[in-house]
């Protein structure tokens, strides 16, 4: 019987902030570069059928009166983002109607002092060019509104990231701090036998290694990111007080891929296993069990094994009241929070007896949770 989750990498978003991180620097760009280009399409129209100044001039002072209006709009604009929305609405449209006839009247005037030997703005010359700037002032709006939208979603989102990455950090914290603390009440209580039996030499060196077990659990972060090979030691290290216990009922073995010993995993993420495997295989049988202990680099994967040769999973260890179905979703969800859809953990159980426990996680030599103290 064989439990498994697998998911496969995801490509990361792209995002377009950096060029948005400064707002003011993004606007001035923008708006130097959409008004050049505006002068030059226009120049390129008005001078198709021949060079000359009056073609030229009047273009030139359209794009800077259109440059000098705009600027104006974007003050506006920015205030009226801050008001009631129905009356930031009208407002907008009211000014937008306001900046079209009067670009539109400034427009006609120099092209009629240019082009005319008596200046003046006409019916027909002001109509001639109300449409033009219409289309332009309001393509410049709706891609100013469009942009400002574009950012306040962007920070929304910013925000929504920075909230998931503290609630998974305190997830994570919550997860690590949920590990089965059984095994401190037994040490202590073995501690409390053997001074009272007067066998101070080995109380002594359990609460020893008692006392370098917890002092790597409380120096490390929650969150924290360890090597494999700081994780076997810890092991071992927990292992040793526990067959102080068991003594030779305990047989635990180790084989560990010399490639794979800078590979980061999470802090404490084998312990509970072991833990799991003396109290379901080693404790309940006379002649004790064998907890075999496996770490390879396949690719860019470390392949992570635990195997005992206990009973096996019987159907009363699927209650979740029981320990081994919390330590299992306790390592499951341990997974999920720390390497997201980049992950395999897989549970099996021969019906000759003995449980394996296989994980697969990316091979990474970094991380970007704090490191181990």
């Amino acid at each position: 019987m064989a439990t498994s989750s697998l998911a496969a990498p995801s490509r990361p978003p792209l995002s377009a902030r950096p060029f948005f991180e400064n707002k003011a620097r993004a606007f001035w760009i923008l708006q130097a570069a959409g008004w050049t280009g505006y002068l030059v399409l226009r120049s390129v129209v008005a001078i198709s059928n021949g060079f000359s100044l009056e073609k030229i001039i009047p273009v030139i002072i359209e794009a800077i009166l259109g440059y000098c209006i705009t600027l104006l709009l974007s003050t506006l604009y920015g205030y009226y983002r801050r008001i009631p929305r129905i009356a930031g609405v009208f407002l907008t449209l009211a000014t937008l109607s306001a900046a079209t006839f009067l670009y539109a009247s400034l427009n006609a005037f120099s092209f009629s002092f240019i082009t005319k030997p008596t200046p003046g703005v006409t019916l027909v010359l002001l109509l001639g060019t109300l449409f033009l700037n219409l289309v332009v002032l309001a393509g410049w709006s709706a891609l100013y509104f469009a942009i400002n939208y574009y950012l306040i979603v962007e920070d929304q989102m910013d925000e929504m990231r920075a909230l998931e990455l503290q609630a998974s950090s305190a997830q994570l914290a919550m997860l690590r701090y949920q590990l089965n603390p059984h095994f401190l009440f037994n040490t202590l209580n073995s501690i409390s036998t053997l001074v009272l039996l007067k066998q101070t030499e080995r109380a002594n060196a359990m609460l020893s290694r008692l006392s370098s077990f917890l002092r790597y659990t409380l120096a490390n972060e929650p969150t924290a990111h360890v090597t494999v090979a700081q994780e076997v030691e810890t092991l071992k290290l927990y292992l040793e007080i526990e067959k102080m216990r068991f003594e030779e009922r305990l047989r635990p073995s180790f084989e560990i891929d010399p490639r794979a010993e800078r590979a980061r995993l999470p802090s404490l993420l084998l312990q509970p296993l072991v833990e799991n495997a003396i109290k379901y295989a080693v404790t309940p049988q006379e002649e004790g069990a064998e907890i075999a202990v496996s770490v390879r680099l396949a690719g860019q994967w470390v392949q992570i094994g635990v195997s005992d040769s206990g009973p096996g999973l019987h159907e009363v260890r699927h209650s979740p009241s029981l320990s081994t179905g919390v330590g299992l979703s306790n390592i499951r969800e341990r997974l999920a929070q720390a390497y997201g859809l980049h992950h395999r953990f897989e549970t099996r159980s021969a019906p000759a007896g003995g449980f394996s426990v296989h994980i697969e996680i990316p091979f990474q030599l970094e991380t970007v949770n704090r490191e181990a103290a």
